[in-house]
């Protein structure tokens, strides 16, 4: 299918080469010499993307930017301009453009461009495809050997790695591929916690993964300082690990990530038994001793995680951490609002 480009420059019939190396590449092109005529032609007719001159006579281009975004926001547009001032290119960047050229442009300029802004999707999916292509085998043989936790942790992760790459992938067969692969790891791995989850949570041998009532002790703790510097420790329920790949992005435009890695669940995975080891520092069957009373079996009525923050207090004591905490479950979105209002509060325990 054809991309349709419109192209809107005072100086249009001196950019004629670009042009026909355009359409020798099967682009077609429109051409206007004005932001007004830009303006009306994109009301005419739907088109690709849209390249703009800066600075035309009459209507600028970021004015023409602007016309042309409020109808058709959707479209990508490339300014392209002889200045290099930073508020021109902050005032277009602001304007949602997709790209920003410097005059004078050669004509691979102009279709790296294109490729970019149209074609970055195909481009992609095709180089993670043949990518994923070639790890395949390297997977398939690191399945077949005498994997460790460490192991069974980086392959995870390998594999998540390559499920949100494919997920915007073209290709559904690699996708099929990459599915059976995590079958099979999920069966391997399955068989590797059977026969040595017993030992994990007893303590013996030399290959212990971090689990989950040790992952305060391990990991919190360490970073609790006693000088009155405020932690805050967020525990987000079953979020998996293809779950904060997405996050991340996100969380990186706030905060800077020193550190990140991947602990063993306790089984059952279930919250009742997990995440109360989590804040109690202990497995399932010492809270119950511990705490007599608090452990609510599952063939009993109640909330089975009623008692976290005596569990975490209890916890800090026992570590020796003697500084003030807070417990703050958040179930909804509008206990998440009514926190986020108190979190300088927070940062005393008030």
């Amino acid at each position: 299918m054809s991309v349709n480009i419109l192209w809107a420059d005072d100086e249009i019939d001196l950019l004629r080469p670009h042009v026909l190396f355009l359409e020798e590449k099967g682009y077609a092109v429109d051409t206007v010499n004005n932001g007004l005529d830009a303006v009306e032609q994109a009301a005419k007719q739907d088109y690709d993307i849209i390249f703009l001159d800066e600075n035309m006579p009459g209507l600028s281009g970021l004015e023409t930017l602007e016309r042309i975004k409020d109808a058709h926001p959707m479209v990508p547009v490339v300014m392209i301009t002889k200045s290099e001032e930073e508020h021109i290119m902050e005032e277009a960047i602001g304007g949602k453009i997709s790209d920003y050229l410097i005059k004078p442009v050669n004509p691979n300029q102009i279709l790296l461009s294109l490729k970019k802004n149209l074609e970055t999707r195909r481009l992609v999916s095709e180089k993670t495809t043949s990518s994923y292509q070639r790890e395949f085998r390297q997977l398939g043989m690191r399945l077949g050997d005498r994997l460790n936790s460490g192991d069974w942790m980086q392959l995870y992760d390998e594999l998540v790695k390559w499920e949100l790459q494919l997920s915007g992938s073209e290709d559904q067969g690699m996708a099929e591929i990459l599915r059976a692969q995590w079958n099979e790891a999920n069966d391997l791995f399955s068989r590797f916690v059977a026969e040595h989850y017993v030992d994990w949570v007893n303590g013996r041998g030399d290959d212990i993964p971090l689990q989950s009532h040790l992952l305060f002790r391990e990991k919190v703790a360490p970073l609790i300082k006693e000088d009155g510097a405020p932690l805050y420790l967020v525990l987000i329920d079953n979020l998996r690990l293809d779950q904060w790949r997405t996050l991340e992005p996100i969380l990186g435009q706030y905060f800077r990530v020193e550190e990140q890695g991947l602990f063993y669940s306790i089984l059952p995975t279930a919250t009742q038994y997990a995440r109360n080891a989590i804040f109690a520092g202990m497995l399932p069957s010492e809270i119950e001793k511990r705490f007599p009373g608090k452990w609510i079996s599952e063939d009993e009525e109640g909330s089975k995680n009623a008692h976290e923050e005596e569990f975490l207090l209890g916890q800090l004591q026992r570590l020796g951490k003697k500084v003030k905490a807070s417990y703050h479950k958040i179930t909804n979105l509008n206990a998440g609002r009514k926190l986020s209002e108190r979190l300088d509060d927070l940062s005393g325990n008030a």
